[in-house]
């Protein structure tokens, strides 16, 4: 897993140097005609990457933004640019911004309320011992294991939690890979205490892959805006604090 994360960084930072300087180009040439000054025009170094309206990268590691909790969007933004999570492209970017622009930022992507594509993966491509794996790591979690289901933070429909905690669906395969994989190998952190790098810990590599896989392969809910509240499912095994996501009143 941790040669997978080095070679998609390594892979990610060439991608994202060209994407840059087309867009760079681009904004040059637009500012001479006339700039509009608003949030649409003032994010396209984001979109750049991110696709448009922050609707995702067409590459797959490059998530959507559109319609996340703007709590969480603002949290990525200070852990890039605290050193919680490591990609230079995204530091450099962040670094001279106050967090009075970062939250606006956030909360700009947060109202976009854009549909999303129908999964690229599809179950029948995959193992089904994998999917049913995945399926059980997601909706019940693993109680010899400790490990909580994601459904009590991600959501009962797995469309995260207003304010701090992100869905899990819609989600290309490799991005949700690189991501497990970098809590793995602690290349990705999160405020303390940090409660996915606790969950993380008490799963192999082969767990990892297939709840990836399942998440993956799930068809967004008709009703996929973010919950305002917890899952009301009560898991058997209880959640860890969370210093990003409060809300989620966990044990210590």
């Amino acid at each position: 897993m941790f040669q997978i994360v080095r070679r998609l960084t390594w892979g990610l930072t060439q991608w994202a140097a060209l994407t840059l300087f087309t867009f760079l180009f681009t904004f040059n040439n637009a500012h001479a005609k006339g700039f509009e000054d608003s949030m649409a025009e003032r994010t396209r170094a984001c979109t750049a990457c991110h696709g448009d309206q922050g609707r995702a990268g067409p590459d797959g590691y490059y998530p959507r933004l559109a319609g996340k909790p703007a709590g969480y969007l603002y949290n990525q933004l200070k852990n890039f640019a605290e050193g919680r999570r490591h990609y230079g492209l995204m530091t450099r970017l962040v670094d001279p911004l106050s967090d009075a622009y970062l939250r606006e930022i956030a909360q700009y992507f947060s109202g976009l309320k854009l549909p999303y594509p129908a999964p690229a993966q599809t179950a029948s491509r995959m193992a089904p011992a994998l999917l049913a794996r995945g399926q059980q790591l997601a909706l019940r979690g693993d109680a010899a294991r400790q490990v909580p289901a994601c459904i009590q933070c991600h959501g009962e429909r797995l469309t995260g939690l207003q304010p701090y905690v992100p869905g899990l669906l819609g989600l290309p395969l490799d991005y949700l890979n690189a991501q497990l994989g970098a809590w793995q190998t602690q290349q990705r952190q999160a405020l303390a205490p940090d409660c996915m790098a606790q969950v993380v810990k008490r799963m192999d590599s082969s767990d990892l892959i297939a709840v990836a896989t399942w998440l993956s392969t799930q068809t967004l809910p008709a009703e996929s805006t973010p919950a305002a509240s917890p899952s009301e499912r009560s898991g058997a095994v209880p959640l860890p604090r969370c210093g990003s996501a409060p809300e989620l009143k966990g044990e210590p």
